[in-house]
């Protein structure tokens, strides 16, 4: 075999390798959303004996820069020894972060959202038994100009009482990727908002300031559940240069 055949096999050969790691590494990327995590929750009103409801985000998610839409999984689970009965659970968004739809649940109507938030659903279950788990599919959007922050909180069917609330917990990136086809972004983390010009970071702040609900989303916290809802408000600050 001639030194020209060669190095054209060879170079066919290179090529075609790294076509398959760039798609395969592609797949990969699209799919791994990391481990789920139950950072940001807590116990708000006790659940009856034998029944310990909590939820489960993705570590990672990634928005695509173009369309600025982000797919999440929202998983509810009863580790406890007894059956739920009647619970719901809801998806809230907040700032930057905008719930567009939660395969099997229903929009939450305007004046019962929570103060702050901007979008959510409502996922009714009649009975999560125990050892059990149920995962829905969340489709948002997330305006990488802003901070955004998502809510899952578990209540009993009729809202009076809120066992279990994970959030809000914002996802976010503190080295934005404006040029990119998608920024991902980690669950617990303040985003860095970017400029559109993708050269001026404005800073985000790490106080959280207590968002109590209004009169009409008073439902969400019926029953000494009150006080659990937070929210960032930061101020961008340009950077010089």
């Amino acid at each position: 075999m001639s030194s020209r055949r060669t190095a054209g096999v060879t170079g066919s050969l290179v090529v075609a390798s790294f076509s398959a790691v760039v798609i395969l590494s592609g797949t990969a990327a699209a799919e791994d959303e990391g481990p789920a995590s139950g950072k940001g929750g807590k116990v708000v009103d006790e659940a009856p004996a034998g029944v310990k409801l909590t939820t489960l985000l993705p570590e990672k998610i990634s928005v695509d820069n173009g369309s600025e839409k982000t797919a999440i999984t929202a998983t509810v689970k009863n580790e406890g020894s007894k059956d739920s009965g009647k619970i719901r659970l809801w998806v809230v968004g907040f700032d930057g972060l905008t719930v567009k739809n939660v395969q099997g649940c229903s929009p939450i109507a305007e004046n019962n959202l929570p103060e702050g938030s901007n979008s959510g659903f409502t996922c009714p279950i009649d009975n999560l038994a125990a050892g059990k788990s149920k995962s829905y599919a969340v489709d948002a959007t997330y305006d990488l100009g802003k901070t955004g922050k998502i809510c899952l909180p578990v209540q009993t069917g009729d809202g009076k009482k809120t066992f279990w609330q994970q959030g809000p917990v914002p996802f976010g990136t503190t080295n934005p990727s404006p040029d990119a086809p998608a920024t991902p972004l980690l669950l617990g983390t303040d985003n860095k908002p970017v400029s559109p010009g993708g050269k001026e970071l404005p800073k985000t702040g790490p106080a959280r300031d207590l968002l109590p609900l209004g009169a009409a989303g008073a439902s969400l916290l019926a029953a000494g559940a009150a006080g659990l809802w937070w929210s960032q408000r930061r101020r961008p600050v340009p950077r010089e240069g």
